[in-house]
Order: structure tokens, then C-alpha cells, then sequence
């Protein structure tokens, strides 16, 4: 019998939405226009999940990394992307009726991302239903990015509900770091762009093969 959990917090990029081609396309222009090489979807979907600035990072050739360069083309990719962040970035099959079943339940609902905060509320209002979300925070200053809980906490706290009754859902290492540390109930994807081993091996509790599956916890 599973446990029932409370609320429900999700990763963007990864587990609710696809948005690799539209940040791939995004950042490879911005290369492009710096001479740099590109790279291909597949690859962007082990560079992403730490934030733009870490994303651009590691896209830039190493003996171009330097401050002022991360720090020009940090700010490009941040306005190409958010004017292209919608383009061709769609919600996962499932997801929406996941939600509707959360709902049914009256289960309290947020999405905590790394990626800058302006362009998570952008493109969740595009392509999730007004007031699906008790909370939505991206990438701020207030604070750290994940794995550092401060952020996922804070969540928890807009839902008032206490981490151990927090169901977190997400698709990458990072995600499983930041449950584990905030003391959430750890979950993966196994649609999402890491494969589902990385999940397992970073403190997964449960693999969902399909969105749907979540809501025996609820």
C-alpha cells in the first residue's frame, strides 16, 4: 500500500514538457553567431538542469570561457530563448491528465525549476491552464539553484505542507538530490532526458513509466 502524499512538486524541463528543441535551437544560434560548434538534441539533454549560465558553460569551447564571455553570451541565450521558449516545447502525453486526477483529489500542485524564473512563468502559462499550480518558481537570486533544497523547501512551505508528505517528481540526478535533501519523497521519469538508472542510482524511490502512475499516491 503506498503512502499518501499531500502535494505534488515537479521539475519543468523534463518531466512536465519536452523543451529541448526550442533551447537547443536557442543556444546553437547564439554559438553560431560566435563561431562556435553546435550540438545536437541529444546532447543538450545532458547539459541542461543546472540553469542557463551552467548551460552555456558547458557549451562554450574551454579556451573561450572566459568570465566576460559567459557572462555576454549568458545574457543572449537568456533573450533568444525567452523570446523562442514556446516555439516547439510541448507537454508530455499523460501530463495533463495527471493533473486533471490531482485536482480530482484536491492535492496541492507546484513546479520548482532551474531555469530562470521569467522564462518558467512564461512558458507555463502558455501551455498549463490558469490556476493548475498553487506555486510556480524558477531560477531567482533569492535562492540557490537545485540540488540546494532552500528553494524546493520554500515550495513546500507556499503549500503548507510538511516535506515528508511532499511527493517530488522529476527527471534527473539533480532532481533525486534535491527530494533526498529536502526530505521529499524522491520519484522519477522514464520519459524524461536522463536515462532512468542515473535516477535509481541518485535516490529514486519510484520510476514512473507513465504520468498516470503517480496518482496511486495520492
Amino acid at each position: 500500500m503506498y503512502k499518501k502524499y499531500e502535494a505534488i512538486i515537479f521539475d519543468l524541463d523534463g518531466t512536465l514538457i519536452n523543451s529541448i528543441p526550442d533551447i537547443a535551437d536557442s543556444v546553437n544560434e547564439v554559438l553560431s553567431g560566435y563561431g562556435y560548434p553546435q550540438y545536437s538534441y541529444s546532447q543538450y539533454k545532458y547539459f541542461v538542469g543546472n540553469g542557463i549560465r551552467r548551460l552555456v558553460e558547458r557549451c562554450i569551447p574551454p579556451e573561450h570561457a572566459t568570465l566576460e564571455n559567459i557572462e555576454n553570451i549568458h545574457r543572449t541565450v537568456v533573450e533568444v530563448y525567452g523570446n523562442n521558449c514556446v516555439n516547439k516545447t510541448r507537454v508530455y502525453d499523460g501530463i495533463y491528465e495527471l493533473l486533471d486526477g490531482l485536482s480530482a483529489k484536491q492535492i496541492k500542485k507546484a513546479i520548482l525549476s532551474n531555469k530562470t524564473d521569467s522564462i518558467t512563468q512564461k512558458i507555463c502559462d502558455k501551455l498549463f491552464y490558469n490556476s493548475c499550480f498553487d506555486t510556480i518558481l524558477g531560477a531567482t537570486d533569492s535562492f540557490p539553484k537545485k540540488p540546494n533544497p532552500k528553494s524546493a523547501l520554500f515550495v513546500a512551505e507556499s503549500l503548507s505542507v510538511s516535506p515528508d508528505r511532499v511527493f517530488y517528481l522529476g527527471d534527473t540526478s539533480i532532481d533525486m538530490e534535491t527530494a533526498c535533501a529536502a526530505g521529499f519523497f524522491p520519484a522519477g521519469v522514464s520519459w524524461g532526458f536522463r536515462p532512468v538508472e542515473e535516477l535509481a542510482s541518485f535516490g529514486a524511490k519510484f520510476i514512473a513509466d507513465s504520468p498516470i502512475d503517480c496518482l496511486h499516491f495520492f
